[in-house]
């Protein structure tokens, strides 16, 4: 018997990873510590743990898409603040491109001879 709610959790899951990269490099155009960049991303409705965002950091400054400094500011204690990399700045700019063309084929796919009859209306 199949558990459709694993199964579900499992493939939801696989969905999120995916969109996680480029939502974190997409808030990374303007610098911010770990928590800073987790309170904006959930503010905006994208829930992330820690233990899912720090690894993702290190992971993707270690890839160049990202560089990171040490920062004191207001006397409290050290921060690291990330920021895109040129090579980052790139990168998201090609994802984002993916991800405006691929939105529009799955919506294409999930909602067939909708975008048509737009189209014989405009024509």
């Amino acid at each position: 018997k199949v558990d459709k709610e694993a199964l579900y959790d499992t493939l939801s899951l696989e969905l999120r990873r995916g969109v996680l990269v480029l939502a974190v490099l997409s808030q990374l155009q303007t610098e911010q510590y770990g928590y800073s960049l987790k309170q904006s991303l959930n503010d905006q409705g994208l829930d992330i743990n820690e233990g899912t965002l720090y690894p993702l950091l290190r992971r993707l400054e270690s890839k160049g898409l990202l560089e990171s400094s040490w920062q004191v500011v207001d006397d409290t204690r050290p921060r690291r603040y990330y920021h895109l990399s040129t090579v980052g700045e790139t990168v998201l700019a090609n994802l984002q491109s993916d991800w405006h063309n691929l939105v529009s084929v799955i919506n294409q796919i999930m909602n067939p001879g909708h975008g048509e009859s737009e189209w014989k209306q405009q024509n």
